[in-house]
């Protein structure tokens, strides 16, 4: 088992070769349309670059645009965006291995129209521009509410029929969420959210005591049931697209903590949710599990939440100042505070975590 290190940021990208997607457009895909425009989206932190194309001919409203996604090379499956725990040969894209297997349980992936192996071009179903995070600053309580029990309806499914019986042939089952992983994520945020940030490193007592209590968490953590963890499962990454929430950004998927992908939805590092939303939709995912015939007791599962949530919220404090330092991509600084602030409390909430708090915080401000 061999744990890598986050693929290097890559020179910027050529644009697609128009007239290629336009033989393409007119050629491959399984509807008659024509090349329109091709418009560049706003990117998010990978390598990778988007663009909608916008079709004539005889689309119809689902068919209207598709989503082109441009790897980073023809060949980008080499190289993940995250780092990674387990030993597999990659015989295809991840992307649409994972979407394969998401497919068959209806889950709402998007529809792959066709993939141009050789420019590194995929040609996908179009969600649309209104993420879950841009929605529910329009929405009213209850509108939130509604659209969250959505996607936790489809997080049951990810965790219970697309995790089990296990489907070899998804490059996800292969890769795992364990220890070293896990403090590998401790370590980024170590690195980059702590000693990045500050005129000097840690000191050596205090950097022993705190990864010995991270160690305790992440311990805790993969000592959890293993499920199918989609790893980025928050409001910028499921698409509010008329009646259904599209899942998108799955590539990274692989087994881990049952608790991570819940914890990234409802600890969200770019949307804060009210408290008393929180504690409903933990139980709402647990009725829900419930049914399918896993029942986990309330108390017990809000502290293994908890202290997951620290977990994925400081690893994403020190990936956001990874990726201004490393890619000059300073938009997500903003956010930090407010993970940091979900950490401070649930290290306010333990008193086992005390002794974690007295020595990471006077490194952190957020946490003091």
């Amino acid at each position: 088992m061999g744990t890598t290190n986050p693929a290097a940021p890559a020179a910027p990208l050529a644009p697609p070769d128009h007239q290629r997607v336009a033989d393409t457009v007119r050629t491959k895909l399984p509807f008659h349309a024509r090349f329109g425009t091709l418009t560049p989206l706003a990117g998010d932190a990978s390598n990778r670059r988007y663009f909608r194309i916008h079709l004539a001919g005889e689309p119809n409203d689902r068919t209207a645009s598709v989503i082109l996604m441009q790897l980073a090379e023809p060949e980008a499956f080499k190289a993940s965006e995250e780092a990674v725990s387990g030993t597999v040969q990659i015989a295809e894209l991840p992307f649409t291995n994972i979407l394969a297997h998401l497919s068959a349980f209806r889950l709402p992936v998007p529809t792959l129209h066709y993939y141009d192996r050789e420019a590194g071009l995929l040609y996908l179903e179009d969600f649309g521009d209104l993420t879950l995070l841009e929605a529910c600053a329009k929405a009213d309580a209850s509108r939130i509410a509604s659209l969250y029990k959505q996607a936790i309806d489809s997080l049951v499914v990810i965790q219970v029929k697309a995790t089990a019986p296990t489907n070899p042939a998804c490059v996800a089952f292969h890769r795992k969420f364990d220890v070293p992983l896990l403090m590998w994520e401790f370590d980024h945020f170590l690195e980059y959210g702590v000693n990045a940030r500050r005129p000097a490193p840690m000191k050596a007592e205090d950097a022993v005591l705190v990864q010995n209590e991270f160690r305790k968490i992440a311990e805790l953590m993969a000592a959890q049931p293993h499920v199918l963890v989609h790893r980025d499962y928050h409001s910028r990454n499921l698409m509010v697209d008329g009646n259904r929430i599209g899942i998108i950004d799955f590539q990274d998927a692989l087994m881990g903590p049952a608790a991570y992908d819940l914890a990234s939805l409802l600890r969200d590092a770019y949307l804060a949710l009210d408290e008393s939303l929180v504690d409903e939709l933990i139980a709402y995912y647990l009725d829900g599990l419930a049914r399918h015939g896993l029942r986990m007791e309330p108390t017990a599962y809000r502290r293994v939440f908890d202290l997951t949530s620290i977990q994925r919220n400081l690893k994403a404090a020190g990936r956001f100042v990874y990726i201004d330092r490393m890619k000059h991509n300073p938009k997500f600084l903003a956010d930090i505070p407010r993970v940091l602030g979900y950490v401070r409390r649930n290290l306010e909430k333990y008193p086992e975590l005390a002794a974690l708090r007295q020595h990471l915080a006077p490194y952190v401000p957020e946490l003091q």
